[in-house]
Formats: structure tokens, C-alpha cells, sequence
């Protein structure tokens, strides 16, 4: 089979990527398509699904004809998808109206009624103890239904995008287990869908529209369809296995499918996503969820909404020195900055960072909180606020990883993709204040590597996504980290832990003033 690949597919925020690889992980090639976001109103966010099915054709007959694969020599094909962008679609597979977008959060008022529903389904909120998010299903479901009735009448299914996607190409209607799980509050533990929540916030006719085949990762859905095969360029029949979230794609990528392993995921924001064997439950961190990735296993998640899009903040505003040096050197402004700031011991001199310019995901779960700077003295220098906002960065990490091993999780090691694998101090650093090693992969894009895991697993190459794992996902090298500099941070990580809930209600003053006037 040293001739055979499998295709993943994977539909990002903004663009659409196919890469080819072959049955040991290897990346052959990888092609991008782009296309547009709308923001009809604030708050609001859409996307039409004709220009994702166009750019699937663009990116697709590209990586073929860049890898000179023939169709015939794909085994599998494997998807993934932002999650929770819904579609609405006719009983003829045509779309009703633009996707709502997964960033979307028109149904505040409809996730606000969580709060009052004494679901079991709330565990998934931190135990119960957290705020829904509008982004998720149910209430953007609720909204359509509300504000747009005669598209939810119309509506025969109302899909997460993965599913879209699964019928585009095979012509079957399916729900994947780890949107369900993850983003619609099914849980196998307690009877699959909880009619009642969905009863309460709004919403409890719209099991018609959900698709009765709830299926796992890695499952073969059916051959792809001769229309789907003719658009693309690829064979017909070739098995499409079913696949996940584009986040839960990149923890499979990273071979993260058994417990005690922490996918930790880097960019504009940080996820934290993992496996457990028990359905540990608890404040500050969302799940566990029921066979969200393994079949019965369960998931964890956590998360940051503002790492990387901080330092660009920084660098974009604070930094206009560093990047014409950059440029005239000809090196990475990032490099250069940390150059900058790598004599700095730890704590920063006294300057700690709270990085919730955009909000707090975990453990907070506040749209309200706001970034702080505090410590600051007339010996600190721009390279002093540079590197406290990457400690600030990692101290986030390290909390979110605190409060779920408080819960009972155990971590014993992060497998890290994206944007901070480029800079190892910052994963050194990230290591040094979580006390946690940190593995780094062969093949950095994980998502389409864990798309291309699940297509491996629906031909049949490999029984389940752990022997896919353990012949695709290969370490590159394990970051430990520094036992002195780790009892170090300790100190600076238990002030920046218990600085926002001392300042939570200024900053909720704050924020309620400055948008009152909006």
C-alpha cells in the first residue's frame, strides 16, 4: 500500500484546505482557498456555504494536480469543520439562507435562559456553575426559530457544518458525535438529547430537523457520491468517514485519544482539549463530554480567547522600532522582541499581565472581563510589557490546567500545534510555568493531519483513531521543563490567579459604562 493515500478536508475560518498524505502521516501537499465573512449586524457573523462547495473544488483539484496523485489512489477521505456554524436546509439538500458562523452571538438572549434550566445538560457548563455561550447550538436554533420562522419552518435539517459537509459529499444525513456531544449537550450517559433543555430555552421542536444517525469518528458515512466525485475531481465510491470540529481534529492530529495527554492548540487563542476516563465534571472548564472524540472515553476542554492576538496587539501598536529593525535585518519582528526581553528574570520585575483583552473563556467564562497591567513602575521598558504579556499568556495556561486537575483530571504532558510552536522560549516558558513537558509533532498542521487520521480509520487502514495515532503522529521533541524556574513562577502564577476576581466587579462597572452609550 506504499502507493495509496487518504485526502483530509479541512474547513477553517477562513478558507478551505485539502491536503494529501500518505498511511504514515506524511504530508504530500496542501492546497488553500479562501472566501469571504459577513457581518450583517454587531455581534453577527455569516457565511455563505456555495463559496465553501466552490472553494472544496478549487483546493481539492489543486492538491491533486500539485501532488500528481491519482484518484484512484485515494483510500479515504476525511473532514473537518468550524463548529457551531449552522446551516439551514431544505429536504433537497439546498441552503435556506448564509451559515451562522461559529463566532456569531445573536442568541445571547436565548443562551441567557440556560441559566434557569435544571438540565443535567448544564453540567457541561463548568459543572453547571458556568454561563452558556451563544455560540452553541441549541440557542442559535432557538433564534431562527423566533426571528426567522419561515426559514425554520422551511428547514428540513438545521446542521452543524461538519454535517453539511458529510452530505455534500456523500448525499447522507448525519449528526457527528463530537459536534452533538460538544456544541448540542448530547450525552450517551444520560439518554442521548435532553429534550427538556432544549424545551426551555426555546427550541424543543427541533429534533425533526436533527438528523436521527448520531455517528462516531472515523465511521464510514458512505462512498463519495458520483456528483461530489465529478465536482472534485476524485473517485466515486471512495469511503468518507465521518469527521469532527476542526478544533478536535488538530487534538486527533496530535494523537492525543487516551488520557493522561492535553492537546494544547495555539494562535489568536489558546484551546486546551483532552481525554479522560471518568466524567469529570467541575468548575472553570467545560465537559467532560460523552464519546465526544473516543468512544467511551470522555472530552475536556478549555480555553484562552486572547493569547496570540495580544503580542500582535502589542507588536502592531507598542513596537514600530522592533519592526523596522526587523524588516531592514531581515528576520521575524517575534524573534526580535524576544530577543529583547530574554534577559528578564522571572515575574518581570514585578509586572504581571492578565490577558483577557477579549474576554475570559475559562475559568471564568466572562465576556466582561478585561486585560490588566498591574506592577508597573517607572523601571519597567517596552521589552518589560512584552514579556509579561507571554507570561500572562502562559499563567492563563497553567490556571485552566489547574483548576481541571483540581477537578481530578490528570495531565502528565501537552502535545502543542500552531502559531507559539515557531518560538521555543515560548514553549519553554509555557513548560517552565505549568511544570508540564511539552511535546512537539513531526507534521505542525495537525488539523488536516487528524482529518486525514479519521479517513485512514473510515478505510479501514486502522481499526481506531489510537492505531491511526500511533502510526501517523510522530514527536519531533519533548520540551521539559525547569524545576527552578517552575517553583519560580509559582509565586507570580497564585498573584495573577487571584487578581481578576478581586477586580471583576470594576471591570464589570467599566464595561457596562463604556457600552451603555453605544
Amino acid at each position: 500500500m506504499d502507493d495509496t493515500y487518504v485526502l483530509g478536508i479541512d474547513y477553517g475560518t477562513e478558507s478551505c484546505r485539502v491536503a494529501l498524505f500518505d498511511l504514515a502521516g506524511r504530508p504530500l501537499t496542501f492546497a488553500a482557498t479562501p472566501y469571504p465573512t459577513t457581518h450583517p449586524r454587531a455581534g453577527w457573523a455569516e457565511q455563505n456555504p456555495d463559496d465553501w462547495w466552490q472553494a472544496l473544488r478549487v483546493s481539492a483539484r489543486r492538491a491533486l494536480a500539485a501532488s500528481g496523485v491519482r484518484p484512484e489512489q485515494i483510500v479515504g477521505i476525511g473532514s473537518d469543520a468550524t463548529t457551531m456554524t449552522v446551516v439551514a436546509m431544505d429536504a433537497d439538500g439546498r441552503e435556506l439562507r448564509p451559515a451562522i458562523m461559529w463566532m456569531d452571538v445573536r442568541a445571547t438572549e436565548q443562551a441567557a435562559r440556560a441559566a434557569s434550566s435544571t438540565s443535567v445538560a448544564r453540567r457541561y457548563n463548568g459543572g453547571g456553575t458556568a454561563p452558556a455561550t451563544a455560540e452553541w447550538y441549541p440557542f442559535k436554533a432557538a433564534w431562527l426559530r423566533e426571528r426567522e420562522p419561515e426559514t425554520y419552518r422551511r428547514a428540513r435539517y438545521l446542521l452543524d457544518a461538519p454535517d453539511w459537509l458529510t452530505h455534500k459529499l456523500t448525499g447522507e444525513w448525519t449528526v457527528n458525535i463530537n459536534s452533538a456531544a460538544l456544541r448540542m449537550y448530547y450525552d450517551r450517559d444520560h439518554g442521548g438529547w435532553p429534550t427538556d433543555f432544549y424545551e426551555h430555552v426555546g427550541c424543543g421542536d427541533v429534533f425533526d430537523k436533527i438528523p436521527d444517525r448520531v455517528v462516531a469518528l472515523g465511521v464510514p458515512v458512505a462512498g463519495l457520491s458520483a456528483d461530489a466525485a465529478e465536482w472534485l475531481g476524485l473517485r466515486a465510491g471512495t469511503p468518507v468517514a465521518q469527521g469532527p470540529a476542526d478544533a478536535w481534529a488538530g487534538q486527533i492530529g496530535l494523537g492525543v485519544v487516551t488520557p493522561g495527554r492535553m492537546a494544547l492548540i495555539t494562535g489568536s487563542s489558546h484551546v486546551l482539549t483532552g481525554q479522560t476516563d471518568r466524567p469529570a465534571s467541575g468548575r472553570g472548564f467545560f465537559g467532560a463530554y460523552t464519546d465526544g472524540v473516543v468512544p467511551g472515553q470522555y472530552t475536556i476542554e478549555a480555553g484562552q480567547a486572547s493569547t496570540g492576538s495580544v503580542l500582535k496587539w502589542f507588536k502592531d501598536g507598542f513596537a514600530p522600532d522592533a519592526a523596522a529593525e526587523a524588516e531592514r535585518r531581515g528576520v521575524s519582528v517575534y524573534d526580535l522582541l524576544n530577543d529583547r526581553a530574554a534577559g528578564i528574570r522571572p515575574g518581570c520585575d514585578g509586572l504581571i499581565v492578565n490577558e483577557y483583552f477579549q474576554g475570559n473563556r475559562t475559568p471564568y467564562t466572562d465576556s466582561r472581563a478585561r486585560g490588566m497591567f498591574w506592577g508597573l513602575s517607572l523601571a519597567h521598558t517596552p521589552a518589560h510589557l512584552y514579556r509579561a504579556i507571554q507570561e500572562g499568556i502562559c499563567f492563563g495556561t497553567a490556571h485552566n490546567l489547574g483548576v481541571m486537575e483540581e477537578a481530578g483530571v490528570r495531565v502528565d504532558e501537552l502535545v502543542a500545534c500552531g502559531g507559539f510552536t515557531k518560538s521555543r522560549s515560548l514553549m519553554q516558558l509555557h513548560a517552565d510555568i505549568a511544570g508540564k513537558p511539552i511535546t512537539l509533532t513531526e507534521v505542525g498542521d495537525a488539523v488536516a493531519l487528524g482529518a486525514a487520521m479519521v479517513a485512514a480509520v473510515g478505510a479501514g487502514v486502522y481499526g481506531d483513531l489510537q492505531q491511526a495515532a500511533a502510526a501517523m503522529v510522530h514527536d519531533r521533541e519533548t520540551i521539559a521543563p525547569d524545576p527552578d524556574r517552575h517553583e519560580e513562577y509559582a509565586y507570580y502564577l497564585g498573584l495573577y490567579r487571584s487578581a481578576y476576581p478581586r477586580m471583576a466587579d470594576l471591570n464589570h462597572q467599566l464595561v457596562e459604562h463604556e457600552t451603555s452609550s453605544y
